[in-house]
This record gives C-alpha cells, structure tokens and sequence, in this order.
C-alpha cells in the first residue's frame, strides 16, 4: 500500500504502518494537550492509542497464522487509523475454514481481555489487601481510570464491534460461512450482505435521530461494505469457467528495457494501451505501469530509461487459467494490469478494465438470449 513504512517481519509477514497513521497520533496529542496542558498526560494517551493498535495487530495475526494453517499465504499487514489490514492471497474455499478464519480475530482480543482480567484483578487484590475486586464494566471509560483496565475494556470493545454479522466486519464472515454450510456460497454472501445492510439501516436510523454520529458512520461503512462484499463474489462466481484466452487482450504494444520514457509516451499517445509489459528477448521482465511512468516524467524527465522506472515484481498470468483466478489476483495485488502467457510465449494482457468489458458483453449476450427465448405471449 502507497504511503506505508515497513515496520517488520513477523511470523514471515511484513507489518506496515500507514503514514495516515501518524495523524491520529497527533490528533491524540492534541486532545491531551487542550485537556490537560502537560507533557505526561499527552505521552501517557499516544502509548496508550500504540498499544490498543499492537492488539489490532495481534488480531490481523489470528486471521494470517489460522489461514496459513489452511495452506493460505498473507501477503501483508497493514496499520490503518481505522485499524488492521491483513491481505490474505484468497479466500478459504471450505466454508469451515473461512469461519475459523474469521473468529480467530476475535479470539485473540478475547485472550487479551482474559489475561487483563486476571493481571487487573491480582494487582487490585494486592492493594486492597485480598478484595480482589475490580471496577465494574460498566463504570469504565476507555478515557478515564487505570490504564490496564481501560486497555481490557478496549479489547472486550474490538471482540464485540468485529463480531456484528455484518461485512467488512469478522461477524459477516463468520454468518456466510454458517450459512454457506447448507446453501451456495454466492447465496449465502447475498443473505449475509442483506443482513449487514439491514443493521446498517438500523444504526443510520438510530445514529441521525439520537444525534450519533459514530454510529453514522458505522452505518456508513457497514453498507459500502456489504455492498462491495456481495458484488465482488459476484463477479467472482460470473467469472467461473471462462478461460483467460476468451477475455484477454491481443492487440497490445511491449517495450524494451533499454528504451527511454519518450518512446512509452509515444506508444501511450499512439493507443489506448496504459500499461506495457516489458520484454528482453522472449521474457517479460516487467511491467511499465502508467502512474510510474508519468511520476518518473515529472521527476526526472523523458530519458530516464524504462528499466529504472518499470515494476520487477508483477502477476503473470496463464492463458488456460480461468477469469476468476486472474480477478482474484488482480483484486489482491492491487494492480491493474498482467501479462498472459502461453507455453512460455507472451500471448496478451488482462486488466481489470477488459474484464469488466467483458462482463458488460456476456451481460448483454445473456439479456439477449432470455428476450429472444422467452416463449411468446398467448
């Protein structure tokens, strides 16, 4: 992801830290400063704010070491202001799978809060001499009272927000993997996304008239969410035994290594083609991405030569895959365009564009065969 810095490595997993990230740092800052006016309260709420996000973190690890389990590689975690991103290379195909997947998030917050539970209660026992007892729930503020305590709070918080059945959320995963027990999956991801967008009614409606605008918010996101969830696996079961090589693109231009950013602005101009695939004798050695291209024009100039500025790291394709691993691929590299080959031949290129084109097309052919099928009337 643009703008992240890498924090590590662990388990075999980089961890990044977006930039964004720093902004709610300082906003902490500056909500301690106006409150307090002293140094220790403002250091006191940004380590706080770090060690609620270790817990996200530790969450995004249940997800990523339980789906290795499953022979499910993670790509990455990502820390957002908003929270955790793992990126996992696909989805469990089992639906057992998926749901382990997804309670294992959770599980770990509920691990944390247990241990807090137990070191918050030993440490209370010792001050009161053997009470033992803690500060109900209820009574806790995630802004107020002993920082242990709070950080229990938080975590009992992260387990009961994640487990809402509702995508994005770890609570739709877990009600589409029940579900996809006794239906198909696409069904069961059309049951749970109707569920996610029925709660977010719920909370819009709540959050507008009881003046929340957290709870808009969520609403918001839950929505967009479930949304995005349904349409992708959609998509995903549309794609479902179509070949690549109906779909892929032919009439496409490549570049050489050794040519300048002048000839790929010409090719650019000359075509509608973005995006090159970059080619040393009958290899392709990597892939000349558009905002590349013209961020290194801005910065350097037109005779800059590709190989500096092409990515080396890019999916390659083979044209007897089918369109739904190449959507699946394209979806998890974040990436718009990839060469397709055949028998060690470059043969064309797969966007994300062409394959929405293609889409439209089948779409259209299929609306045309139901009109000119249709038994006529009487």
């Amino acid at each position: 992801m643009k703008w992240s810095v890498r924090l590590g490595v662990y388990f075999g997993i980089p961890v990044y830290m977006h930039l964004t990230f720093l902004l709610l740092l300082a906003w902490v800052a500056i909500i301690h400063w106006t409150q307090s006016r002293t140094a220790e309260a403002v250091i006191g709420g940004i380590v706080f704010i770090i060690v609620i996000f270790v817990c996200v973190v530790l969450h995004e690890f249940g997800h990523a070491l339980t789906a290795r389990r499953y022979g499910i590689k993670t790509r990455d975690i990502t820390l957002l202001p908003i929270g955790g991103l793992a990126r996992l290379e696909r989805m469990p195909n089992d639906p057992r799978h998926e749901l382990w997947v997804a309670l294992a998030g959770p599980a770990v917050n509920l691990v944390i809060a247990a241990l807090l539970w137990v070191v918050c209660a030993g440490v209370r026992a010792e001050a009161t001499a053997g009470a033992g007892v803690l500060v109900p729930l209820d009574r806790l503020t995630i802004t107020g009272g002993p920082f242990l305590e709070r950080l229990l709070l938080v975590n009992v918080f992260l387990v009961a927000f994640n487990l809402i059945p509702a995508f994005p959320m770890d609570g739709g995963r877990v009600l589409r993997a029940l579900v996809a027990t006794r239906l198909e999956y696409t069904r069961a991801t059309s049951i749970a996304a109707a569920v996610g967008q029925s709660l977010a009614l719920i909370f819009g409606f709540i959050g507008l008239f009881g003046g929340n605008p957290i709870l808009l918010f969520i609403a918001f996101f839950v929505w967009i969410g479930a949304a995005s969830e349904a349409s992708m696996v959609q998509m995903k079961t549309s794609l479902g035994g179509i070949p690549i090589a109906r779909a892929m693109i032919t009439d496409y231009r490549t570049i050489s290594p050794d040519a300048t950013l002048a000839e790929a602005v010409d090719l650019t101009l000359a075509g509608s083609q973005k995006d090159f695939p970059v080619v040393q004798g009958d290899s392709v050695v990597g892939v000349l991405v558009q905002k590349d291209l013209l961020g290194a024009l801005a910065r350097q100039g037109p005779g800059v030569r590709v190989t500096d500025v092409m990515q080396r790291e890019f999916e390659m394709l083979d044209a007897a895959e089918m369109l739904e691993t190449a959507f699946q691929r394209l979806t998890t590299c974040r990436c718009n365009t990839a060469p397709v080959s055949f028998d060690g031949r470059l043969v064309g290129l797969v966007t994300m564009d062409n394959i929405g084109e293609f889409m439209s097309i089948q779409g259209a052919l299929d609306k045309a065969r139901r009109v000119w099928t249709a038994p006529a009337p009487g």
